[in-house]
């Protein structure tokens, strides 16, 4: 009884300000999440990156180790995805962003925090960083068909993580002001993207239910099947086992839309709307038997 309370206890606030977001959204169907993304990107994920990176004192090896792990984790899904969408004949280049890049960011970091505290938030964001960089990259490249290192560049949080594995690798510690300032701003960034989250939700229309379920069944099957064998083939145990069982499970990112948006014809974007909108509704079904194994195997 314990394990469903603390499950609730994980769970609750995060599907709570999704559907705060989605009532929202019903609401004001004209209510932009422009400002959000770009609050987000300019100033809340540099903060959460900063301070979970700092405040947690994760070593820096951690770091390294699942920027590994990640990395083989999205490349492996590449090779999954590629055979999916070859088999059901359909654009295996500008449709696999959703099914290798998954929501780690929007919904996994917060739900890590809740199950497993700062040392969960610092993982969480070590996975999100990278996949990060790949959404400004390897997402980019795929939408496009272009390589350019100019989204890179642009990048805010990119940078916020080269200064805060300053302070992880020298063992610095970060200075009270930038601590409280990062942890501020951070949490509130938490709410706004769980909140565009349920908005974006509140807009997307499923309109090929069948190809949408294929692309989320990979996402959501796969996704724990690939984590929970990484837990055994890494060795991993306690949050580092819980933390990437659970950022492997996620739906499909927000961004790989918002990417395929500009870079990508609308045939292609809607198709990848419509991924997003179903592995995340679906999500509200997987992810509470995900954490549920988290919490009960990986303490």
């Amino acid at each position: 009884m314990d394990l469903i309370f603390k499950l609730f206890n994980v769970l609750f606030p995060v599907f709570l300000t999704i559907a705060i977001g989605y009532w929202y959204g019903k609401k004001d169907p004209k209510f932009d999440t422009k400002f959000i993304t770009t609050f987000s990107g300019t100033f809340g994920l540099p903060c959460i990156i900063f301070y979970s990176l700092t405040v947690s004192n994760i070593d820096f090896q951690v770091f390294l180790k699942f920027s590994y792990y990640i990395i083989i984790y999205v490349g492996i899904f590449s090779i999954i995805g590629i055979v999916v969408l070859k088999f059901i004949n359909k654009d295996a280049v500008r449709l696999l962003p959703p099914l290798i890049l998954p929501n780690t960011g929007n919904m996994g970091i917060p739900i890590c925090l809740f199950a497993y505290g700062n040392s969960g938030l610092a993982i969480a964001t070590s996975i999100t960083s990278i996949i990060l960089v790949l959404h400004f990259s390897l997402n980019i490249l795929l939408s496009s068909k272009k390589f350019s290192i100019k989204p890179l560049i642009k990048c805010v949080p990119v940078y916020a993580l080269l200064f805060s594995l300053i302070f992880v690798y020298f063992k610095i510690p970060a200075p009270k002001f930038l601590e409280n300032a990062t942890f501020l701003i951070g949490y509130s960034t938490i709410f706004l993207v769980l909140m565009s989250v349920g908005i974006a939700l509140s807009k997307i229309k499923v309109f090929n239910f069948k190809e949408a379920l294929i692309y989320s069944f990979v996402r959501l099957i796969i996704g724990p099947l690939i984590g929970f064998y990484f837990v055994h083939f890494f060795n991993l145990s306690g949050v580092e086992a819980g933390v990437m069982f659970i950022q492997a499970s996620m739906p499909s990112a927000v961004l790989t839309y918002l990417i395929a948006k500009m870079y990508s014809t609308k045939s292609v974007y809607n198709n990848i709307a419509e991924t997003v909108a179903l592995s995340t509704f679906l999500s509200f079904f997987t992810l509470p038997i995900v954490v549920f194994i988290s919490l009960k195997y990986f303490i």
